[in-house]
C-alpha cells in the first residue's frame, strides 16, 4: 500500500516550475475563452478541450509527484510523463495557431481583449510544455526511458500528425491510390500507437524477439510506405482539379493540401526516427 509523503522538489525543480506555469496558463486560456461564450464551433470546442485536458492531466501529474503516489501505478511513469509533455506541447501549439485564426476576426468584433490574452496565454503554455520536453529529454546514451529519447518523442509526434490527417480526410473512396494512402496512415498510426502504449504499460519486455532491431525494421517499412503516400496523395487528390474560389477552411481542396503537408511532415519524422534508431541499435559509443 502506497504511503503519501510530500516531495517539494515536484514543484520547486525546473520541471515542476514548468508544469506549474503550464497549469496556470492553460487555466487562464480556457477561463477567458469560456467567459466570452464564443467557443461552440468545432474549432472552438477543440481548443477548449485541449486547454482543459492539458490542465487536468498536468495538475494530476503534479499532485501524484508531490505526494509520491505515482510509484503505485502499474506504468512506466517517466515514459508516461515524457509522452504526455510532448503530446501537450503539440496540442497546445496547434491550438495557439487555430484559435486566433478562427475566432479573432479582422477586425475583431467582440471580446477582443479576452481573446488576445487567451491566445498569448496559450502560446506561453506551449513554451512551458516545450521547456518540460527539453528538460526531461534523455541524454545521449541513456535509454532507460524510451519515450524521453528522440525516437520515443518522434513516436508521439507521428501519432499526433496522423490524428490531424484523419481529421482532414473526407473523400478518398473514388481512387485506389487514395485508399492506399489512408491504409498507410492507419497502419502506421496503429502500430506506432501500440508501441507507445506498450512502452508506458511495460509490456515490450514480453515480446519474444530482438525489440530494438524490430523497431528499426518497422521504421524502415513505415518510411517506405510514407514515401508512396507522399507521391500518391497529391497525385490523385489534385489530378484534373483546380482550387475553387472561394475556398474556406471546409473546402475539400484545402483539406487535401493540409493532408499533403502533414504527410510530408510524418515522412520526415519517420526518416529522422529511422536514423536515430539505427544509431542507437547498431552504432555503439565506446565506453
Amino acid at each position: 500500500m502506497a504511503v503519501a509523503t510530500v516531495n517539494l522538489r515536484a514543484v520547486t525543480s525546473w520541471v515542476g516550475i514548468a508544469r506549474l506555469f503550464a497549469v496556470v496558463l492553460s487555466c487562464v486560456a480556457f477561463s477567458l475563452v469560456a467567459s466570452t461564450g464564443e467557443y461552440k464551433s468545432p474549432y472552438g470546442t477543440w481548443c477548449m478541450f485541449t486547454w482543459c485536458f492539458c490542465f487536468t492531466v498536468t495538475l494530476l501529474v503534479l499532485v501524484l509527484e508531490l505526494l509520491e503516489l505515482y510509484s503505485a501505478l502499474p506504468i512506466s511513469w517517466d515514459d508516461f510523463t515524457s509522452a504526455f509533455s510532448m503530446l501537450a506541447a503539440l496540442m497546445v501549439f496547434t491550438t495557439s495557431v487555430v484559435y486566433p485564426s478562427t475566432s479573432i476576426g479582422s477586425p475583431c468584433s467582440s471580446h477582443c481583449a479576452q481573446k488576445a490574452v487567451a491566445t498569448t496565454a496559450s502560446c506561453l503554455c506551449f513554451l512551458a510544455y516545450a521547456l518540460e520536453v527539453g528538460l526531461t529529454r534523455a541524454k545521449p546514451g541513456d535509454i532507460s526511458s524510451f519515450l524521453s529519447t528522440v525516437p520515443g518523442l518522434l513516436k508521439v509526434f507521428e501519432v499526433y500528425v496522423a490524428c490531424l490527417i484523419f481529421s482532414l480526410l473526407d473523400s478518398y473512396a473514388s481512387e485506389a491510390g487514395l485508399q492506399w494512402c489512408v491504409a498507410v496512415y492507419s497502419i502506421c498510426f496503429i502500430i506506432t500507437f501500440l508501441i507507445i502504449i506498450f512502452t508506458i504499460g511495460r509490456c515490450l519486455a514480453y515480446i519474444p524477439c530482438p525489440l530494438e532491431k524490430m523497431l528499426v525494421g518497422y521504421n524502415a517499412l513505415a518510411l517506405v510506405m510514407y514515401i508512396t503516400a507522399t507521391v500518391l496523395w497529391p497525385l490523385y487528390s489534385f489530378k484534373d482539379t483546380k482550387r475553387p474560389n472561394p475556398c474556406n477552411s471546409e473546402c475539400a481542396w484545402n483539406k487535401h493540401l493540409g493532408v499533403t503537408f502533414l504527410t510530408i511532415f510524418n515522412l520526415i519524422a519517420y526518416l529522422v526516427d529511422l536514423i536515430y534508431s539505427t544509431r542507437m541499435v547498431f552504432i555503439r559509443t565506446p565506453s
